[in-house]
Protein backbone atom coordinates (compact mmCIF):
# COMPACT_ATOMS: atom_id res chain seq x y z
CA UNK A 1 0.00 0.00 0.00
CA UNK A 2 1.58 3.73 -0.77
CA UNK A 3 0.27 6.75 0.36
CA UNK A 4 1.76 9.82 -0.06
CA UNK A 5 0.96 12.48 1.83
CA UNK A 6 1.94 16.61 0.92
CA UNK A 7 1.22 19.89 3.02
CA UNK A 8 1.11 22.67 1.29
CA UNK A 9 0.54 26.15 2.78
CA UNK A 10 -1.56 29.06 1.46
CA UNK A 11 -2.32 32.07 3.47
CA UNK A 12 -1.40 30.08 6.47
CA UNK A 13 -3.65 27.17 6.13
CA UNK A 14 -2.38 23.63 5.71
CA UNK A 15 -3.87 21.99 2.74
CA UNK A 16 -2.92 17.79 2.74
CA UNK A 17 -3.35 15.79 -0.17
CA UNK A 18 -3.50 11.94 -0.10
CA UNK A 19 -3.08 9.52 -3.35
CA UNK A 20 -4.47 6.28 -2.84
CA UNK A 21 -3.95 3.56 -4.35
CA UNK A 22 -6.30 1.34 -6.40
CA UNK A 23 -6.54 -1.12 -3.64
CA UNK A 24 -7.51 1.32 -1.04
CA UNK A 25 -10.24 2.99 -3.25
CA UNK A 26 -11.74 -0.69 -3.91
CA UNK A 27 -11.66 -1.13 0.08
CA UNK A 28 -13.19 2.66 0.51
CA UNK A 29 -16.36 2.08 -2.53
CA UNK A 30 -17.02 -1.52 -0.86
CA UNK A 31 -17.48 0.01 2.61
CA UNK A 32 -19.64 2.69 0.92
CA UNK A 33 -21.85 -0.04 -0.85
CA UNK A 34 -22.49 -1.90 2.37
CA UNK A 35 -23.74 0.80 4.20
CA UNK A 36 -26.49 1.86 1.14
CA UNK A 37 -27.72 -1.90 1.66
CA UNK A 38 -31.09 -1.71 3.25
CA UNK A 39 -30.50 -2.83 6.81
CA UNK A 40 -27.24 -0.34 6.79
CA UNK A 41 -29.33 2.64 5.95
CA UNK A 42 -31.77 0.93 8.69
CA UNK A 43 -28.98 0.52 11.41
CA UNK A 44 -27.96 4.21 10.63
CA UNK A 45 -31.78 5.85 10.81
CA UNK A 46 -31.72 4.47 14.59
CA UNK A 47 -29.89 7.55 15.42
CA UNK A 48 -32.87 9.78 14.18
CA UNK A 49 -34.96 10.80 17.40
CA UNK A 50 -38.44 11.88 16.76
CA UNK A 51 -42.12 12.27 17.52
CA UNK A 52 -44.38 9.18 17.10
CA UNK A 53 -47.65 9.95 14.84
CA UNK A 54 -50.35 7.50 14.06
CA UNK A 55 -51.70 8.38 10.65
CA UNK A 56 -55.73 7.46 9.76
CA UNK A 57 -57.41 7.43 6.92
CA UNK A 58 -61.18 6.60 6.38
CA UNK A 59 -63.16 5.47 3.09
CA UNK A 60 -66.09 3.30 2.32
CA UNK A 61 -66.35 3.18 6.06
CA UNK A 62 -63.09 1.33 5.99
CA UNK A 63 -60.87 2.79 8.64
CA UNK A 64 -57.07 1.83 9.34
CA UNK A 65 -54.00 3.48 10.25
CA UNK A 66 -50.28 2.71 11.40
CA UNK A 67 -47.64 4.15 13.44
CA UNK A 68 -45.47 6.80 11.32
CA UNK A 69 -42.49 8.90 12.23
CA UNK A 70 -41.89 9.84 8.32
CA UNK A 71 -43.67 12.84 9.38
CA UNK A 72 -42.83 17.05 8.77
CA UNK A 73 -44.20 20.38 8.52
CA UNK A 74 -43.77 21.46 4.20
CA UNK A 75 -45.26 24.96 4.54
CA UNK A 76 -47.33 27.23 6.97
CA UNK A 77 -48.83 29.41 4.33
CA UNK A 78 -50.63 27.18 3.13
CA UNK A 79 -50.60 25.09 5.76
CA UNK A 80 -48.75 21.63 4.35
CA UNK A 81 -47.76 18.89 5.65
CA UNK A 82 -46.15 15.69 4.60
CA UNK A 83 -45.71 12.12 5.65
CA UNK A 84 -44.46 9.12 3.70
CA UNK A 85 -45.95 5.80 3.90
CA UNK A 86 -44.60 2.31 2.22
CA UNK A 87 -46.97 1.72 -0.93
CA UNK A 88 -48.36 -1.66 -0.43
CA UNK A 89 -49.65 -0.70 3.13
CA UNK A 90 -53.59 -0.79 4.03
CA UNK A 91 -53.31 2.56 5.16
CA UNK A 92 -51.83 4.36 1.87
CA UNK A 93 -54.18 2.43 0.16
CA UNK A 94 -57.39 4.08 2.17
CA UNK A 95 -55.49 7.41 1.95
CA UNK A 96 -55.30 7.51 -1.73
CA UNK A 97 -58.86 6.04 -2.06
CA UNK A 98 -59.94 8.48 0.72
CA UNK A 99 -57.85 11.59 -0.74
CA UNK A 100 -57.34 13.08 2.85
CA UNK A 101 -56.04 11.67 6.27
CA UNK A 102 -55.41 12.27 9.86
CA UNK A 103 -52.35 12.57 11.76
CA UNK A 104 -52.27 12.17 15.67
CA UNK A 105 -49.17 13.09 17.27
CA UNK A 106 -49.09 10.68 20.24
CA UNK A 107 -48.48 11.47 23.99
CA UNK A 108 -46.03 9.97 25.94
CA UNK A 109 -48.37 7.56 27.70
CA UNK A 110 -49.57 6.26 24.50
CA UNK A 111 -46.60 3.65 24.15
CA UNK A 112 -49.37 0.48 23.85
CA UNK A 113 -51.33 2.49 20.69
CA UNK A 114 -48.21 3.18 19.32
CA UNK A 115 -47.03 -0.45 19.32
CA UNK A 116 -50.56 -1.67 18.56
CA UNK A 117 -50.83 0.92 14.88
CA UNK A 118 -46.79 -0.86 14.59
CA UNK A 119 -48.41 -4.05 14.32
CA UNK A 120 -46.61 -5.10 17.48
CA UNK A 121 -50.14 -6.46 19.19
CA UNK A 122 -52.43 -8.95 17.65
CA UNK A 123 -53.12 -8.29 14.07
CA UNK A 124 -56.39 -6.60 14.40
CA UNK A 125 -58.74 -6.67 11.40
CA UNK A 126 -59.18 -3.20 12.57
CA UNK A 127 -56.79 -1.58 15.36
CA UNK A 128 -59.56 1.63 15.91
CA UNK A 129 -61.54 -1.01 17.83
CA UNK A 130 -62.17 0.09 20.84
CA UNK A 131 -59.92 2.85 20.91
CA UNK A 132 -61.75 6.28 21.59
CA UNK A 133 -61.53 8.89 18.63
CA UNK A 134 -62.76 11.79 16.96
CA UNK A 135 -63.23 13.33 13.63
CA UNK A 136 -62.51 17.06 12.77
CA UNK A 137 -63.24 17.82 8.98
CA UNK A 138 -62.65 15.06 6.52
CA UNK A 139 -64.07 12.03 8.12
CA UNK A 140 -60.75 10.63 9.64
CA UNK A 141 -60.24 9.18 12.91
CA UNK A 142 -58.13 10.47 15.39
CA UNK A 143 -56.98 9.32 18.88
CA UNK A 144 -58.03 10.68 21.98
CA UNK A 145 -55.21 11.50 24.43
CA UNK A 146 -52.60 12.09 21.94
CA UNK A 147 -51.16 15.84 21.64
CA UNK A 148 -52.23 17.03 18.23
CA UNK A 149 -54.38 16.53 15.52
CA UNK A 150 -53.83 17.71 11.89
CA UNK A 151 -56.58 17.17 9.54
CA UNK A 152 -55.62 17.09 5.94
CA UNK A 153 -57.02 16.86 2.43
CA UNK A 154 -54.48 15.31 0.34
CA UNK A 155 -52.55 17.80 -1.92
CA UNK A 156 -49.36 15.93 -3.97
CA UNK A 157 -48.31 12.47 -4.21
CA UNK A 158 -44.96 11.43 -4.67
CA UNK A 159 -43.96 7.86 -5.53
CA UNK A 160 -40.38 6.96 -4.58
CA UNK A 161 -38.50 4.03 -3.33
CA UNK A 162 -40.78 1.78 -1.31
CA UNK A 163 -42.91 4.44 -0.02
CA UNK A 164 -45.74 7.05 -1.51
CA UNK A 165 -45.15 10.67 0.28
CA UNK A 166 -48.30 12.43 1.00
CA UNK A 167 -48.74 15.84 0.90
CA UNK A 168 -51.67 17.41 2.54
CA UNK A 169 -53.38 20.61 3.40
CA UNK A 170 -53.86 20.60 6.80
CA UNK A 171 -58.03 21.75 6.94
CA UNK A 172 -58.09 21.38 10.65
CA UNK A 173 -56.19 21.45 13.74
CA UNK A 174 -56.39 20.56 17.92
CA UNK A 175 -53.75 20.82 19.98
CA UNK A 176 -53.63 19.63 24.00
CA UNK A 177 -51.30 19.82 26.75
CA UNK A 178 -48.66 17.29 27.68
CA UNK A 179 -45.49 15.21 27.11
CA UNK A 180 -44.87 13.61 23.65
CA UNK A 181 -44.04 10.28 22.93
CA UNK A 182 -40.35 9.91 21.84
CA UNK A 183 -38.64 7.04 19.46
CA UNK A 184 -34.72 6.40 19.34
CA UNK A 185 -32.82 3.62 18.71
CA UNK A 186 -35.94 1.01 18.48
CA UNK A 187 -36.97 2.31 22.11
CA UNK A 188 -39.43 4.99 23.34
CA UNK A 189 -37.33 7.81 25.59
CA UNK A 190 -38.10 9.97 27.72
CA UNK A 191 -37.77 14.16 27.51
CA UNK A 192 -36.14 15.06 30.76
Amino acid sequence: MMVLVCQVKDKGIFYRFFILTSSILECMMKNMMENLEPDGVRRAMRAWTSGVTVVTAMYDNEQHGMTVNSFASVSLDPPLLMVALQRTTRTSGLVTRAQAFGVTILSANQREISDRFAGRSDDLQDRLEGIETETLSTGAPFLRGGLAYFDCRLRQTIESGTSTIFIGEVVAVREFEGQPLVYHDRQYQHIS
